[in-house]
C-alpha cells in the first residue's frame, strides 16, 4: 500500500540522544535509546470509514514528532504504520450507507493521506493493509495452535469454527502477562473489553476475555482462503502483531498509538507475537491522550469528530492546525473549541512576524552559539555548530517529548529572549526539522 508524499526535513546538527518518555505499562519516565543507531517504531493506523478527525491527527502529529527527534539525533528510523482495512465497523458502516467496503475503505485511507501530508507529516518507512497480511495472519494462527495457545470455537450462525487466543496458556508458556502493556487490572479490563470491540459473552470461550484471532466466513461478509483454518478473515489484534513482525526486529524500540489502544489492542498485539516469537514484541509503548468536544471523547461512533479536511475547506492554515495539537502534551486529554485554533493561529502568525525580523547573515557561526553550552555533542559536517534555539528545542523535546514546552520556547525567541542572534534561515531550518513548522511559508 502507498503511503504519500514525504515533507523536505532539513538537515541541522546533530545533537545526542538524550530521550525519556512516559512508558505505558509501568507509568514511569524511562530512557528511550535507538540500537546501532537505528529506532524502529510501530504506530497503529487508521480503520478506514471515516478519517481524519482530530484525535487521529494529534496521534499521528506527535508521533511524526517522535521521528524528527529522532532524525535530529542522527538515528535512522524505520517507521511501521498498518491501515485496518477489513473489521466489522467498516463493514458496519459500509453496509448503512450503501457503500461497498473496498470502495470505503479506499477513499477514507486517500483522505487520511492527503490530510497526513498537508499537516506535514513524515510518512512511515512501511504502510501495509491489513488485506495485504492475511497470509501472514493465517500462518501465525495456525502456528498458535500448534503452540497450544490457540483454540477452536463452533460458530452458530457459519459452517467453521472461530479461533480464539488462550490467555491462560499463554501465561503459562510464555514471558507476556496479561496486563503487562496496557497497565490495566482485571477489572478494568472487563469494563473496557466489549466497549473496543471484544466479545465476553461469546459461549464457548474459555476466558471471557479471550481474543478472536480469526472468524469463520458469514454469509454476506468478504472472506480469504485461512488454509488449515478455513474461509474467513482476521481478527484485529493479530493484524498488528503480524505486520510488525515481519516488518520490524523484535524486540523493536516503540510501539505507539491512542490511549484506547492500551488495551485490549496492544495488550494482545504483544501477546501474539510474544507466543509466535518467544520475545517481546516491542521494548516501550507510548499512548496520546484523547481529544474531546464538548466534553465527551472525539469517536465515530459518537459522531462528535471535527475532520481536519473540513477545516483545511473552511480556509484553516494547517500549520495552525499543527500548532493547536502541538500546544497540547501527548498525554494529555483535552477538548478542542474553535478560540482555541483561532489562538493557535494567531500564535503562528506571531512566530512567523518575529522570523521576518530575524538577520540574514549564513554561515556556520552565529550570534548566539557562543550562548549555547561549551560541550557540545558531535555535529553534522558542513552545518556549523548548532545554536541556542535549537539546544533549547531539542531538550524540550528530550524530556518527555514536551512539544508544549518547545512552543514556549518559540514564544520566547519571538518576544528577543532566546536565540536573538540567529539567522533567519537557521530559525527556519531547526523549527521545521524539529517540530514540523515552516514558519518561511506563507500559510493560507
Amino acid at each position: 500500500m502507498k503511503s504519500w508524499p514525504r515533507p523536505a526535513v532539513p538537515a541541522i546538527p546533530s545533537l545526542g540522544e538524550t530521550l525519556e518518555l512516559t512508558d505505558t505499562p509501568t507509568g514511569t519516565t524511562t530512557a528511550v535509546n535507538s540500537r546501532g543507531n537505528l529506532a524502529s517504531l510501530y504506530v497503529c493506523g487508521i480503520t478506514p470509514y471515516d478519517a481524519t478527525h482530530l484525535g487521529h491527527a494529534n496521534t499521528y502529529v506527535h508521533f511524526d514528532v517522535l521521528v524528527r527527534y529522532w532524525l535530529a539525533c542522527g538515528v535512522e528510523v524505520n517507521y511501521v504504520q498498518n491501515v485496518t482495512d477489513i473489521d466489522d465497523p467498516l463493514l458496519e458502516r459500509a453496509e448503512a450507507t450503501g457503500q461497498d467496503w473496498r470502495e470505503l475503505a479506499a477513499s477514507q485511507t486517500d483522505l487520511f493521506r492527503a490530510d497526513m501530508q498537508a499537516l506535514r507529516v513524515i510518512p512511515p518507512t512501511t504502510y501495509m493493509g491489513a488485506v495485504e497480511m492475511i497470509p501472514g495472519v493465517v500462518a501465525d494462527v495456525e502456528k498458535l495452535l500448534r503452540l497450544g495457545v490457540a483454540y477452536p470455537v463452533p460458530a452458530e450462525d457459519a459452517a467453521g469454527d472461530d479461533y480464539y487466543f488462550d490467555i491462560a496458556a499463554a501465561e503459562a508458556n510464555t514471558s507476556w502477562r496479561l496486563g503487562s502493556v496496557g497497565g490495566y487490572d482485571r477489572p478494568t479490563m472487563e469494563e473496557l473489553f466489549p466497549d473496543r470491540g471484544g466479545d465476553p459473552q461469546r459461549r464457548g470461550k474459555r476466558d471471557s476475555l479471550d481474543p478472536l484471532l480469526w472468524r469463520a466466513a458469514r454469509p454476506g461478509e468478504p472472506q480469504w482462503d485461512g488454509g488449515s483454518l478455513g474461509a474467513g478473515r482476521p481478527g484485529w489484534h493479530i493484524e498488528c502483531s503480524v505486520i510488525a513482525r515481519r516488518h520490524l526486529p523484535a524486540p523493536f524500540t516503540l510501539q505507539g498509538g491512542g490511549s484506547d489502544l492500551r488495551f485490549p489492542h496492544h495488550e494482545f498485539s504483544a501477546a501474539h507475537a510474544t507466543a509466535c516469537d518467544g520475545v517481546p514484541l516491542a521494548e516501550h509503548y507510548m499512548h496520546t491522550g484523547m481529544v474531546g468536544l464538548h466534553g465527551e471523547k472525539m469517536s465515530k461512533s459518537r459522531g462528535n469528530l471535527v475532520l481536519v479536511s473540513e477545516l483545511l475547506a473552511a480556509g484553516t492554515d494547517p500549520q495552525a492546525v499543527r500548532t493547536l495539537l502541538l500546544s497540547h502534551h501527548w498525554r494529555e486529554d483535552w477538548d478542542y473549541t474553535p478560540e482555541d485554533l483561532a489562538a493557535a493561529e494567531a500564535r503562528l502568525q506571531r512566530w512567523k512576524t518575529a522570523l521576518a525580523r530575524a538577520p540574514e547573515h549564513h554561515g556556520g557561526e552565529h550570534d548566539a552559539a557562543a550562548s549555547a553550552p561549551s560541550e557540545k555533542p558531535h555535529h553534522v559536517a558542513g552545518l556549523g555548530e548548532p545554536d541556542e534555539l535549537q539546544y533549547a528545542l531539542h531538550a524540550a523535546l528530550a524530556n518527555n517529548l514536551n512539544a508544549p514546552a518547545a512552543l514556549d520556547t518559540l514564544d520566547l525567541w519571538a518576544d528577543g529572549h532566546v536565540a536573538t542572534g540567529t539567522a533567519r534561515e537557521r530559525v527556519v531550518d531547526v523549527v521545521d526539522a524539529l517540530l514540523g513548522l515552516d514558519l518561511s511559508s506563507p500559510g493560507h
